[in-house]
């Protein structure tokens, strides 16, 4: 939980008249921690079910708290959905970015990247990022503040990729004249693995996954090695 905000540290103190206080200084904070707590109930609830099986009252029921509690904070459980989304994508990406800026160049970043993208524990992650990607399609009335926060999303994920290409090839480890077209490609590939290794149809293990992602980046940017044979 965050800590309080000083002024209602030295209100307190100072014990003055409630009216003294405004009532969005009294409300904020307490809005704060409970719109994340029903959104961290939420995760776990639509990666095991999915979003179109998560109802208000589940969240509800997950978090603790009453129905008009989640609808006073949130407008549809699609809200819910985006703002899950992106506490997981932040989750998943914090610690791997941070290897990747430590990584030796632009190689090793990739190659982190690659094999953070295929473990044992990531199935969960993209059963989220697929009916993420899905929801706005199965809204009648789209939102547009929703999909907005979709395309923001991707266009960080492109980012991510674009920038480990070029650090290669600054750092001459990489040889690519289109930095954005090897990254179409690069998230084009990664997204139709994580769904074959989902639906197991046909079967994909992550270590096959990963040796196609190593392919894609041997063939196209020039490397002369995979990049996942570094100490392996």
């Amino acid at each position: 939980m965050a800590p309080h905000h000083p002024e209602d540290v030295r209100v307190k103190a100072a014990k003055p008249p409630r009216r003294a206080v405004a009532a969005a200084d009294r409300t904020r904070q307490p809005t704060e921690v409970r719109r994340r707590l029903i959104v961290e109930a939420a995760v776990p609830l639509i990666a095991e079910r999915g979003y179109a099986s998560v109802g208000v009252r589940d969240v509800a029921a997950a978090a603790g708290v009453s129905v008009g509690t989640v609808t006073y904070h949130f407008g549809s459980v699609q809200e819910i959905l985006s703002e899950a989304m992106v506490l997981n994508i932040e989750r998943y990406y914090a610690a791997l970015k941070e290897a990747a800026e430590e990584a030796h160049g632009g190689a090793e970043a990739l190659r982190l990247l690659i094999d953070a993208l295929f473990t044992q524990d990531t199935d969960r992650h993209w059963r989220m990022w697929f009916d993420y990607w899905s929801a706005g399609d199965r809204d009648q009335d789209p939102d547009q503040a929703f999909a907005g926060g979709q395309a923001e999303r991707y266009e960080n994920w492109h980012s991510q990729i674009r920038s480990l290409v070029e650090r290669g090839v600054a750092d001459g480890e990489f040889v690519c004249a289109d930095p954005a077209g090897f990254t179409v490609r690069f998230a084009a590939l990664s997204d139709g693995l994580a769904l074959q290794r989902l639906r197991q149809a046909p079967e994909l293990s992550t270590e096959d996954a990963r040796r196609h992602m190593y392919r894609l980046v041997e063939t196209e940017l020039g490397t002369g090695r995979q990049p996942g044979t570094s100490g392996r």
